[in-house]
């Protein structure tokens, strides 16, 4: 029996300080933990403090399919926190700094992980500082050629830097974002921008990005719950979306990048792939939090549907 696949999501782990109290999340933890979900041996790779905040983190990953063995343990910088804060009910976040995750070593145990890995994910708000932007390079640098290296665009104001986009850019096989991260992208790096949030002109810019990139292989583009579009160098595929109640969509991109990342390395096509992020991303998005209780039951429902 083949071994589990390894895959690491590396970057930031943080409390959302919510008006109704403190919810674990951050992009690559939400990412690991969908990911052991699907049957894959998922590491997160991160820095926390030696604070509540820090005890807490591990308590709640702790009971969940996900390797939280490797988190670094930071004895000046406190543990990742957001405060969400909301005006006219509309979210506003503040994202602290510095914290632990700003400080992420290069370590031969990671380096180990990275040169075995099968997937890796890894953000752009991690790279927000020097020490951690260098740890993040080089850990992905260091993977196989094999190894499916998954860039997920996550644009925080006041957090953007052209230069960690392209960096990122310039080593990552996949890359995913929003369909408002797109123009942004664009400018950013310099390229033309078309006007609208259509599916045309979102594929425009993915065809774009892909001649830019000679690295890249696919780009994934969420549409929240109208779908999401799959651009790969010689085919594309757009899923039109599962219909659902949202609850919130906390953690529900992460979801998706979890599931065509886990499909990828099973080798499935485009039409799969956007079936099985869909799929899973309103899952997350109809539950409350980005970690909800699976039941094996739901699991092999929606892994019966991606089948079908």
């Amino acid at each position: 029996m083949r071994e589990p696949h390894l895959i690491l999501g590396m970057g930031e782990l943080l409390w959302d300080v919510l008006p109704e109290g403190p919810r674990l999340g951050g992009a690559p933890a939400n990412f690991s933990v969908m990911a052991g979900r699907l049957g894959n041996h998922a590491v997160v790779l991160s820095r926390i403090g030696r604070d509540d905040f820090g005890r807490r983190a591990v308590e709640v990953l702790d009971p969940l399919p996900v390797d939280a063995g490797h988190l670094q343990v930071d004895p000046q910088h406190e543990t990742g926190r957001v405060t969400v804060s909301l005006s006219h009910g509309q979210p506003e976040y503040v994202i602290h700094q510095p914290v632990a995750w700003d400080f992420l070593e290069l370590s031969d145990e990671w380096m180990q992980l990275a040169e075995r890995a099968d997937a890796i994910c890894f953000g752009s708000l991690a790279q927000r500082s020097l020490r951690s932007r260098k740890t993040i390079q080089t850990l992905v640098a260091r993977s196989s050629r094999e190894c499916v290296r998954v860039f997920d665009v996550n644009l925080r104001a006041p957090f953007i830097s052209a230069e960690v986009v392209q960096e990122s850019m310039e080593l990552a096989s996949v890359m995913k974002m929003n369909d408002a991260e797109v123009p942004l992208v664009l400018s950013l790096l310099g390229l033309p921008v078309e006007e609208g949030g259509a599916p045309i002109a979102l594929r425009a810019g993915a065809e774009r990005l892909l001649a830019e990139f000679p690295t890249l292989q696919l780009i994934a583009i969420t549409r929240g719950g109208h779908g999401s579009l799959l651009v790969a160098r010689d085919e594309w595929h757009e899923h039109p979306g599962v219909s659902t109640k949202v609850a919130d969509t906390i953690g529900a991109g992460d979801a998706f990048t979890a599931a065509l990342t886990h499909y990828m390395l099973h080798g499935a096509g485009l039409a799969m792939l956007n079936e099985a992020g869909n799929r899973w991303g309103s899952w997350v998005a109809s539950q409350s939090g980005a970690m909800p209780p699976l039941s094996e039951a739901v699991r092999a429902q929606i892994a019966a549907a991606i089948e079908a």
